[in-house]
């Protein structure tokens, strides 16, 4: 999955003293002392925690933002500090700590100028969490639902935008793992659980790109439990709205080795029908 780099920190001018004062001896080639961060002004630390992610540094950066956070919480630069810790463990992959710190800013500042981006970056952590279709998929509709949050709160903008187009890739992933329970029961037997599993594909993402699959699934399926006109009907929608799709060619094979085409059935042949046969095997 590809990662998302919402970086859009706001650095702050440091005067040169502020900088001398953190190097410390270090300018004279004396070993640094332990750097007291409670007797550092706040804009110090804040803009030394920006270059420490800027350095990749981000458990440093996490330090200076949290002591911001401790010893000014009045500072006006305490609610970026908030934001962009929870930046940092988004970097570190720390993603209910990053939820969390996001979760708290929300809660102290829900008017803020950041408050989309603090959604957004919200709404990632989630996203990145989303597991392979073989485990639980809890973390697909939570992050579903954090996007969606997005949409809904800040339409007509870039998180917007992008938040739609990761709902549309967490929903192929919701029915992708349907599809996968569904060929599981087909393949032990249990036919109407897997008609559920493929209808279900049918219904809720009509979207995706496994409404082809799951039709052909399902003519597949009710021709084994002798539904004929069932398949012949699935079949049609098929043939409407996937023509050209290798679905259609399986799904019309199939039909057609059972006997179950009839003279007044709206399906065309598919072009390359003559090549299911020798191909069927190696698919399923």
């Amino acid at each position: 999955m590809l990662r998302s780099d919402p970086f859009r920190p706001r650095k702050l001018v440091v005067s040169l003293a502020a900088t001398l004062l953190l190097s410390g001896c270090g300018l004279f080639g004396h070993e640094k002392p332990p750097i007291d961060l409670s007797t550092q002004q706040p804009d110090v630390l804040y803009n030394h925690g920006i270059d420490s992610i800027h350095d990749k540094s981000y458990s440093q950066a996490i330090t200076q933002f949290e002591a911001i956070q401790q010893f000014y919480p009045y500072s006006p630069y305490t609610a970026n500090a908030q934001l962009m810790e929870g930046y940092a463990y988004y970097k570190r992959d720390e993603f209910p700590d990053a939820i969390s710190q996001l979760d708290r800013f929300l809660q102290l500042h829900p008017t803020s100028p950041d408050a989309a981006y603090a959604y957004y970056l919200r709404a990632l952590c989630y996203y990145e969490q989303i597991a392979d279709i073989q485990r639980d998929q809890q973390g697909t509709v939570q992050a579903m639902a954090a996007l969606q949050e997005v949409v809904a709160r800040f339409p007509n903008t870039d998180y917007a935008r992008d938040a739609a187009l990761k709902i549309d890739l967490c929903r192929d992933h919701l029915a992708g793992k349907e599809m996968l329970i569904g060929r599981y029961y087909e393949r032990q037997h249990f036919y109407e659980a897997a008609v559920n599993r493929y209808q279900r594909v049918v219904q809720d993402y009509q979207t995706t790109n496994h409404v082809a699959e799951a039709l052909q699934r399902l003519v597949e399926v009710y021709l084994k439990l002798g539904l004929v006109d069932q398949a012949r009907k699935t079949a049609s929608v098929l043939a409407y709205n996937y023509p050209g799709s290798i679905w259609y060619s399986y799904a019309y094979d199939q039909l057609r080795r059972t006997h179950s085409l009839q003279p007044g059935d709206q399906m065309p042949a598919p072009a390359k029908g003559g090549l299911i046969s020798r191909t069927w095997n190696s698919v399923f």
